[in-house]
Formats: C-alpha cells, structure tokens, sequence
C-alpha cells in the first residue's frame, strides 16, 4: 500500500501535463518534504519540530490533523527518496506566487527557532531555499524577523 502512494505521488511529481488538482497535492507534498528536510537540517528532530511542521501544514493548507500527518507521513517517504532538494523547491517556484513563498520560508524559519535553538545548518537551508524559489533577500529577513517575533 505504501509503496503504491509512493509510487503514485513519484509518477506525478515527473508528470508536467498534471491537472490542477494533481499540482496542488504535488505542490502541497513538496512544501511539507522542504519543512520536513528542515527537521533534520541541525540532525536532531525534536518534538517541537514536529509539531511545528504539523502547525505550518495546517495552517497554510487548512488541513485537519489526519490529513497533516498524513502528508507528513508521504514527505518523508520522499524525502528519504530525494536526492536534492530541486525536486521540491522547482514545484513550489513554479505554482505559488511570490506572497506564498515567502510564508513558506517563513514557516521554514519557525521550525528552526521551534527547539530554542537555531542552528547554523538550519539558517544555512532556510537560506538556499529561499533561494531557489527566488525570495528577495528583503523578504527572507522579514520572514525571519516574524518568526522570531513568535517563538
């Protein structure tokens, strides 16, 4: 069974032709694989990791528990498959507009302070992402700046 939903969500993360509905679960699948990988960018997840990953997916997908952990549980699959972070950031680029990216970088950055404790591996990740989805450096300090203002 899993590996049928691997395989499922593997085939059209590849498939450009997708419908719009299919690029929003891929889209959606790709934004919690970046805050997943953010997770394990200082090699220690922590419960307050996860439960700040739980919180973004909710709120910026408007999911109920079930289906949040639920594409948690998927991201991780992927991202144990990825082999870079490419894959993710293109699809998240390419279908969300500028005001989306810079939440989602954001929400990268509550995860970071989410343990207390910012890492420079954390700052280091959040910062090539923002990056390849093309957050104007003004932005990224902005986003910064409300999630320190939250934690």
């Amino acid at each position: 069974m899993l590996r049928a939903i691997r395989d499922f969500f593997r085939s059209h993360l590849a498939d450009d032709k997708a419908t719009q509905p299919d690029v929003e679960q891929r889209t959606r699948l790709a934004t919690a694989a970046l805050l997943i990988e953010m997770t394990r960018a200082d090699r220690q997840v922590t419960e307050a990791e996860r439960q700040a990953v739980d919180a973004a997916l909710r709120e910026v997908f408007a999911l109920g528990t079930g289906e949040a952990a639920e594409l948690v549980r998927l991201a991780e699959l992927e991202v144990k498959q990825a082999s870079s972070l490419f894959q993710f950031t293109h699809l998240v680029d390419k279908a969300y507009p500028m005001e989306r990216k810079i939440h989602i970088v954001e929400l990268l950055w509550r995860v970071a302070y989410s343990d207390s404790c910012k890492d420079h591996h954390e700052e280091h990740l959040v910062r090539k992402i923002a990056d390849l989805l093309h957050v104007p450096h003004s932005a990224f300090i902005l986003a910064r700046h409300r999630a320190e203002e939250r934690k």
